[in-house]
């Protein structure tokens, strides 16, 4: 059976395309599809990265059809009775729950008036608010607790719109809130119409040098292979305003042809604009060991070389500020016993220990591999690398852990960047993210969140409350915890064990991505510090100092049971979790059980399967009211740190 629809009046498609057309560039497929669905009633949710015109397009329709907007920020924070309406306190204690007490929201407010409600980044608002969205959707109608139904009026529409690639502070939408949607998928505009747009902004020429320069270093941005997602226009539109506000400033002369006359204190310019306009709206890949700034002063000279046919001034060395720690010096041994190192003191640490590094004779005698994936000398075959990790996962992450120490600088960097993105890939095997570690709680005696008036009156028998302990507050709880690692790289953990410490690393650096705020410390004698807590380092940064920590000297655990629960101890989370990754077996020092006084909790991962590392490590993980877990090979690592971070 076909189901018959009702066309609006207001929505007629053929007149909202000609009306919102002068408001748009290079969206006509997308305004029609749009146009169509609002007038046969449907409702949409927009998908696409951020400055790609999704907002404009709304507004353009909803203007031409002359239908109000209610506009609505989605954010943790939207809670149900924000976003439906609620009663108001006032008036309930005194004359009860009338029709006047009820102060509607946007939702009950664009479902009787016909309004559009535009809800922006659908995919932060948590679930418990999404569902109130279903019935008014399905039915066309929407249900007030103690106020009645309300029926939506026929030009009710719900728009919603999302960033899919977004993967901070969001969470995935339920297949019964997308049931009811019809899904548009809004792209970037091609570079002529991205420099319309440009132009139209910033009223510079469409086919102006800055424009040209900033457009198609915007777009470069997207494809680059150490970007995980690109800047939208606003970055050009941004660009070309700084560009000509400096050349300006800086007195740079116009040339007869061209943007300048002086082509050094142009490129100074460029540079200038393209950084403080796109380093910040730019996303690197997580395994990536690049810094924006790098990475935009690369297409911005390769976009120079192209057009000018000649090499520009070497990029300025001055601003190295996104260009993360450098490596530092393996603790020393000796007289200094049981240290904690941090700092600088870690980076010296880890950047001495980086000096012992393996030739290709003495790592193509540990892996019979080696010469299939490095058959030269700088060379470093990553197809071989993919082929031998579905093979033999354990085997390629003792290889990439071993030619992250290699004598060759060329094969050494190759080797720690693809390290970082296959122990990622490997970490997140298995893994599925939360749809939201956010929810409602109930809390009394506060006064933070939305006041809850029906649990108040029902703890006070109805009466108005006469103290803050009897008034009850609904907000968003956070599931928030804090995560040390204890990584062991005494002489006990070598070789393979290395490459096991560096996927537990993985591991628990992906769980940030949740709200954890993680640090890590790799320990034998003393303990290197290699990730402070609130102090994130990208991950492929953190291994490749672990990678320069390799199996040396004795293990003191008491050590870094006291590193873990100083870094701890600087995090406000109410879950404080140490991992000890380790044999579990002490060879110096204080006992570790006197040690873990201060500890919320340890889980032990063993890296050994004999009885006596076994029995140390589920003593010190019962003393430490934590779990324990045995993985001896890579496959092993990811479940077994899944299964210890969700006890």
């Amino acid at each position: 059976m076909v189901e018959r629809v009702n066309v609006v009046a207001a929505y007629v498609p053929a007149d909202l395309v000609a009306g919102a057309g002068a408001d748009l560039v290079g969206m006509r497929r997308e305004a029609e599809v749009l146009a169509v669905a609002l007038a046969t009633g449907r409702h949409v949710v927009l998908e696409g990265p951020p400055g790609t015109g999704k907002s404009t397009l709304l507004r353009s329709l909803a203007k031409s059809a002359n239908v109000s907007l209610r506009f609505v920020e989605g954010n943790a924070e939207l809670t149900p009775s924000r976003l439906v309406g609620h009663h108001d306190p006032a008036v309930v204690l005194q004359r009860g729950y009338i029709a006047e007490a009820f102060v509607p929201g946007p939702l009950a407010d664009a479902v009787a008036e016909g309004a559009i409600l535009y809800l922006e980044e659908l995919n932060r608002i948590p679930e418990e608010s999404l569902n109130v969205l279903l019935t008014a959707l399905a039915e066309g109608e929407l249900h007030v607790p103690r106020y009645g139904r309300i029926a939506a009026h026929p030009s009710f529409r719900l728009i919603a719109a999302m960033n899919p690639f977004d993967a901070v502070g969001t969470g995935r939408i339920g297949q019964a809130v997308y049931d009811r949607l019809c899904r548009v998928s809004v792209s970037y505009q091609d570079a002529d119409h991205e420099r319309e747009i440009v132009a139209r902004a910033t009223s510079a020429e469409v086919d102006g040098f800055a424009v040209r320069c900033a457009v198609d270093v915007v777009r470069a941005t997207r494809s680059h292979p150490d970007v995980r997602q690109g800047s939208s226009v606003r970055g050009a539109i941004d660009f070309v305003t700084l560009a000509d506000g400096l050349r300006s400033l800086r007195g740079v002369s116009e040339a007869e042809s061209g943007w300048a006359a002086d082509p050094v204190a142009a490129r100074a310019v460029l540079v200038d604009a393209a950084l403080t306009s796109l380093s910040g709206r730019i996303r690197l890949d997580e395994a990536s060991d690049r810094a924006p700034e790098e990475i935009i002063v690369e297409l911005l000279d390769a976009w120079l070389r192209e057009h000018f046919a000649r090499e520009p001034d070497a990029p300025s060395p001055e601003d190295d500020s996104g260009k993360g720690e450098r490596p530092g010096a393996p603790p020393p041994g000796g007289g200094n016993r049981g240290r904690i190192l941090t700092g600088d003191e870690a980076r010296k640490a880890v950047q001495e220990a980086g000096r012992r590094t393996a030739g290709r004779q003495e790592l193509r005698s540990k892996h019979a591999s080696f010469d299939a994936v490095s058959p030269e000398v700088g060379q470093l075959d990553a197809q071989a690398i993919e082929e031998l990790a579905s093979r033999d996962p354990d085997a390629v992450a003792s290889l990439l852990a071993d030619m992250a120490q290699a004598t060759d600088p060329v094969l050494r960097a190759l080797a720690r960047r693809i390290a970082a993105r296959v122990f990622v890939r490997l970490a997140r095997q298995g893994r599925t993210r939360s749809p939201g570690v956010r929810r409602l709680v109930v809390e009394t005696g506060s006064v933070e969140g939305d006041f809850d008036l029906d649990l108040t009156l029902a703890r006070t028998d109805g009466r108005p409350p006469l103290d803050l302990r009897d008034v009850v507050h609904r907000r968003w709880g956070s599931s928030e915890r804090a995560i040390c690692l204890l990584v062991d790289r005494s002489g006990s953990m070598s070789g393979h064990a290395v490459a096991r410490a560096g996927l537990a690393a993985a591991c628990v650096i992906a769980a940030a991505g949740e709200r954890a705020d993680v640090s890590v410390i790799a320990f034998a004698r003393d303990s290197v510090v290699l990730q402070q807590q609130g102090r994130p380092r990208a991950v492929d940064a953190v291994l490749g100092d672990l990678f320069s920590l390799r199996g040396r000297g004795v293990t003191d655990l008491g050590v870094a049971l006291r590193a873990a629960r100083r870094q701890l101890g600087r995090s406000g989370a109410r879950d404080r979790v140490a991992v000890l990754v380790s044999d579990a077996l002490a060879t110096e020092g204080d006992d570790p059980l006197t040690a873990l006084r201060g500890l919320d909790r340890l889980h032990v991962l063993g890296t050994s399967n004999e009885p006596e590392s076994v029995d140390a490590g589920r003593l010190l993980a019962r003393r430490g009211r934590g779990s324990h877990r045995v993985a001896t090979g890579v496959a092993d690592i990811s479940s077994a740190m899944t299964a210890l971070l969700s006890t």
